[in-house]
């Protein structure tokens, strides 16, 4: 059985940071790629970071610069460094595995970051 659990969320003030976690199993973790990815309140999921199985990020133009996606394949994890946080930052942030183009499974509950200005 799948899962993908998000931790590391919470409240913080605008120019601080966050390192979110994302525990996967049920997977073959190694050779997925994996991505983090945000839904605000009112908008769309959108991309936020990726990473393939060989360490090799990419990251939407918002987080460039800012967050940096780093995984542990011994431990099933794919890290989100979040630092220069601003207010638009605010929302609830999921990972996924990412297979031809989207994701491959169903979301999990997600952590939420909240950026006070």
């Amino acid at each position: 059985q799948v899962q993908l659990v998000e931790s590391g969320g919470g409240l913080v003030q605008a120019g601080g940071s966050l390192r979110l976690s994302c525990a996967a199993s049920g997977i073959l973790f190694n050779i997925a790629v994996m991505g983090w990815y945000r839904q605000a309140p009112g908008k769309q999921r959108e991309m936020v970071a990726t990473v393939t199985s060989g360490g090799s990020a990419n990251y939407a133009e918002s987080a460039q610069g800012r967050f940096a996606i780093s995984r542990d394949n011994a431990k099933n994890t794919v890290i989100l460094q979040m630092n220069s946080l601003k207010p638009e930052d605010t929302a609830v942030y999921y990972c996924n595995r990412i297979r031809g183009g989207g994701v491959v499974y169903s979301w999990g509950k997600g952590t939420l970051v909240t950026v006070s200005s």
